[in-house]
């Protein structure tokens, strides 16, 4: 841990428009940095395939810069397939992550193990890949080699505080997908640490998440920061602000003439619903 003035981030995929509970995202991580002098980073997490467009990217700056945020940008994530690759291959090497061509109709029909993150992969099924390299294959986490290899760890959460890291109710969780060069859990791990990131800053709904990422921080020897899990605006109906669910985005509000400076305003002050 650091005494250091903290470095966090906003971090979207540019797969659809920013909606209020970006918003409100990037308002926390930013007020956190610079209340206490650090830096405040955008990264566009821009490899789920034909997805991530860059003209949403545009637009997201559009969005941030209309709230009055100010950043840092740093590279994004199509940028850094090497880096991905590269730690797949090390954790694959040292058999802690093992390669896996079962589709999910497959594994639906194993034995039923479910987690918090859906189904879970059972073990007695691990290794059941047929060919050669990594090619039409997913790679997964030997979760419990992995624990074995790490021993009990720690993580810091601002809000929450200190927390024993157990990620075994997700069970051996995909590092790289068939289709994309990394899951999210990889890459944002290796990306907090590339980018120099201090406080991981996001909502309560990745909080389990964080289990995962920091056993991949011991695994491959990378910094530890701490977290900062933020609750999460609600609609109506008391669900979580969505993409998929068509919430009134940003950049339509900005269009209709909106003051981005009054909308940040009310969001810090959380005239809004909030929830967990």
């Amino acid at each position: 841990m650091s005494d250091l003035p903290p470095i966090t981030r906003f971090a979207p995929s540019p797969n659809g428009p920013l909606h209020l509970g970006h918003a409100y995202s990037a308002i926390v991580a930013h007020d956190l940095a610079r209340e206490a002098g650090g830096r405040f980073l955008l990264r566009i997490e821009d490899i789920d395939g034909p997805r991530s467009k860059p003209e949403f990217a545009d637009e997201f700056r559009r969005d941030l810069e209309w709230l009055g945020l100010e950043w840092d940008e740093v590279p994004a994530q199509s940028t850094r397939l090497d880096h991905y690759a590269a730690a797949a291959e090390e954790l694959l090497e040292r058999g802690l992550a093992y390669l896996c061509c079962l589709t999910r109709k497959e594994l639906s029909g194993l034995p039923p193990r479910r987690g918090v993150d859906g189904l879970k992969y059972p073990a007695s099924s691990r290794g059941q890949f047929a060919g050669e390299g990594m090619e039409g294959a997913a790679l997964r986490l030997d979760i419990d080699r992995a624990m074995e290899k790490v021993g009990e760890l720690l993580w810091i959460d601002d809000i929450a505080g200190e927390i024993k890291a157990d990620p075994r109710p997700f069970g051996d969780v995909v590092l790289v997908r068939k289709d994309l060069p990394a899951s999210y859990h990889l890459a944002v791990t290796l990306d907090d640490a590339r980018d120099g990131v201090t406080l991981v800053t996001r909502g309560l709904d990745l909080f389990a998440a964080s289990h995962i990422h920091r056993v991949l921080q011991a695994l491959l020897d990378l910094p530890v920061p701490r977290w900062h899990h933020h609750r999460l605006l609600l609609d109506e109906n008391g669900e979580k602000l969505a993409k998929r669910k068509g919430s009134p985005s940003l950049s339509d509000r900005r269009r209709m003439g909106e003051e981005g400076a009054v909308l940040a305003e009310q969001l810090r002050l959380q005239n809004f619903t909030l929830g967990t």
